[in-house]
């Protein structure tokens, strides 16, 4: 044995691969070496930008005492959570089975190497007993014991644990006892209970985005408002959430972008991590509360955040990396963080004012004796309260933040996790689009069809997408999620500008979902292929997490391409996801956010209108239908010419005469109006709608 994860495409585990530990990366060899030696695995899930990953590995894989006992007694198999989500959402369901109570990073577990059912897990061990947590020096003697002494008792236990496996999935489709506006409602009523009304998001502490959740809220103030009982409180906490975040040390004020959670309930202090997924689910969620009222805190947020991911995200191909770590050479947040001193010295008399009063630093230090950058209060409150002329403040401030930005690059900046991952992308990709689109920003939506051609020509192969490239390689068939975000963002690529490979796309990987992931029985899709290597058990996802619900994606892209490609095939499946997913929803509906997204798609009359005319003459058409926030609306503008992949119910011969005019095609569910020719018309039709 020998540790083999030196050519490994995952950052993660290359971090790995000089240390003593004999690991092994999750594949046949090491399955079978397992198996044919009899040792248990001792199977270690983390990623690249985790903290305690780190920590553990420091302390732990990286001592010859520690490593001696893991390769005596065990075949340890070192997975990037990243790349292998799968294994990832398997073992962390077998872990809250096992301990009754969440998991997290690292994740570490014990299995029996013939069924590969864990019986005993955890999270972070020490190596030494400390502060109550088992020292894992120990554990590993422990373990090994009692695996060579107990291994009938725990092959039981683990028989047991496969039993409840195999039952988790719902196995059809369910009367519904509630109607959907009923399950909206207690969503509502879920969500405002866990609202935290002085600080705004969910919950105490530690505190995540949830942008799920939050888009839930949104998206039922946008349905209340069209009827006759407006929302408004939904929309106040919507509102509220956002501007504490943007306002929070969760957000880099200097360098843009949003860390992982914030470690209190207040906003202030993060876990310093970045990752793209969280930053591109914000971007679209910014993007859509601009489309409600153009906040100027909302904005500088959405530019902050897009510069970054185009400053420092983009792989040379213009794909975007995973994530940024949370530690640097001199430890977590240190990259991020100020002495009051240091600001002094950089900053002249005025600019420091507008710095301190803004950012806090005139109040106590909150992480280490040092200040995480938070605004305590609105911009223009801050300008009125120092007496200055508003351009001059903002002089001072740009100033000041250029000069804290460069000096914070002469630091050791942390790492990056390189890996460009689809379903990711995706997200950032959709999220640049949407933003692009707000505030008129063409070379952002450049970028974002820079990276799903990227994604078009390195991840799709004969008809099957790769979920990572890493180091010039395409690794690892993709999951649901990366079908269901890909197709997301293709349409939202549509949506600001038709191209002829992205409609073609999107249809090949819808296609290829139904193909590849559907429950052709009892409907739903499974978050691995049908040829994906059998594990303990096969997920079928419909709880929001840190991202939506893989079917709750699937189903709502698959309603919207369904209805502009005229596919019934496509429209039958998300039917039969909802159908499915049913009981689920009503169990408990405020973690089902993404599905009921889908259900108020499928109901309450989603209108779809295309366009097409001369290009010259598209803008002013497609900006009456798709001004404010409308989700129950998507407008394609499609300009005349030699397009092979066209809506089904739009005429394919189209005169020379024709091409002169512009018509537009109002669609509601799967009933058109005939088409609209006159741009008075069609705003009137827009301003009813809307």
């Amino acid at each position: 044995m020998h540790n083999r994860l030196t050519d490994s495409t995952s950052p993660y585990l290359r971090q790995h691969a000089g240390q003593p530990v004999h690991w092994q990366p999750w594949d046949a060899d090491a399955l079978a070496l397992a198996r044919d030696t009899g040792r248990p695995i001792f199977l270690s899930i983390g990623y690249s930008t985790c903290h305690w990953c780190h920590v553990m590995a420091h302390e732990s894989f990286d001592d010859p005492g520690v490593a001696a006992l893991l390769n005596t007694s065990f075949v340890s198999i070192k997975v990037d959570r990243e790349e292998r989500p799968d294994l990832d959402r398997v073992y962390q369901l077998a872990h809250h089975l096992l301990n009754r109570q969440g998991g997290g990073w690292p994740l570490t577990l014990f299995l029996d190497p013939d069924t590969l059912v864990p019986f005993f897990s955890g999270t972070y061990f020490p190596r030494t007993t400390r502060g109550g947590m088992p020292g894992f020096e120990d554990l590993l003697v422990r373990v090994a014991t009692v695996f060579a002494e107990r291994r009938d008792a725990l092959a039981e236990q683990g028989g047991k644990l496969a039993g409840v496996l195999a039952e988790l999935n719902p196995p059809g489709a369910t009367p519904a006892r509630l109607d959907d506006r009923t399950l909206v409602a207690i969503a509502r009523e879920q969500l405002g209970e866990q609202y935290d009304r002085a600080d705004g998001g969910f919950g105490q502490a530690p505190k995540f985005p949830m942008p799920t959740a939050v888009e839930r809220l949104l998206l039922g103030w946008a349905r209340a408002r069209r009827g006759s009982e407006p929302d408004r409180e939904a929309l106040e906490m919507v509102m509220q959430t956002l501007t504490r975040m943007a306002r929070g040390g969760i957000y880099d004020h200097l360098g843009g972008g949003f860390c992982r959670y914030a470690t209190d309930r207040k906003w202030i202090v993060p876990h310093f991590e970045k990752m793209l997924c969280d930053n591109g689910q914000l971007l679209a969620l910014y993007a859509d509360a601009c489309a409600v009222s153009r906040d100027e805190l909302f904005t500088e947020t959405l530019r902050g955040t897009a510069d970054w991911l185009l400053r420092d995200m983009r792989d040379p191909g213009g794909a975007f990396y995973a994530a940024v770590d949370a530690d640097s050479e001199d430890g977590e947040g240190r990259y991020y963080v100020w002495r009051r001193d240091e600001v002094k010295r950089l900053l002249d008399e005025d600019e420091h004012l507008v710095v301190e009063t803004l950012y806090g630093l005139d109040k106590p230090a909150n992480f280490s004796g040092r200040w995480v950058l938070h605004r305590r209060d609105a911009w223009r409150a801050v300008v009125e309260r120092l007496g200055l002329e508003r351009a001059d403040a903002d002089r001072l401030l740009a100033s000041a933040r250029a000069k804290l930005l460069a000096r914070r690059a002469t630091r050791t900046p942390p790492a990056v996790d390189d890996k460009v991952l689809a379903g990711w992308n995706g997200l950032a990709i959709k999220g640049l689009a949407r933003a692009a689109g707000v505030l008129d920003e063409p070379a952002w939506l450049e970028a974002a069809r820079t990276a799903m051609d990227f994604l078009r020509t390195q991840l799709w192969r004969d008809g099957v997408l790769y979920a990572c490239w890493a180091g010039g390689r395409a690794t690892q068939p993709a999951f649901l999620d990366d079908y269901a975000n890909l197709i997301d963002a293709l349409l939202a690529l549509l949506a600001a500008g038709w191209r002829e490979t992205d409609a073609r796309f999107a249809i090949d990987l819808g296609d290829a979902l139904l193909r590849d992931f559907e429950d052709r029985e009892h409907g739903g899709f499974w978050f691995t292929r049908h040829d994906h290597e059998p594990l303990i058990h096969r997920p079928k996802p419909t709880l929001d997490e840190a991202q939506s619900a893989g079917n709750g994606t699937a189903a709502r892209v698959l309603l919207t391409l369904g209805h502009l490609f005229a596919r019934a095939d496509y429209l039958a499946s998300a039917g039969r996801t909802l159908a499915w997913a049913r009981g689920s929803m009503e169990q408990y509906p405020a973690g089902h956010c993404s599905l009921l997204a889908a259900l108020e798609y499928e109901g309450a009359g989603a209108e779809q209108i295309v366009i097409r005319g001369p290009a010259a003459e598209l803008g002013a058409w497609q900006a009456a239908a798709s001004s404010g926030y409308q989700p129950w609306r998507a407008v394609y503008a499609i300009p005349y010419g030699p397009f092979r992949t066209l809506p089904g119910y739009l005429p394919k011969l189209v005169s020379a005469e024709q091409q002169q005019t512009t018509n537009a095609y109002w669609c509601t569910g799967t009933t058109c109006e005939p088409p609209i020719t006159s741009l008075e018309a069609f705003r009137a039709r827009a301003g009813a709608s809307g």
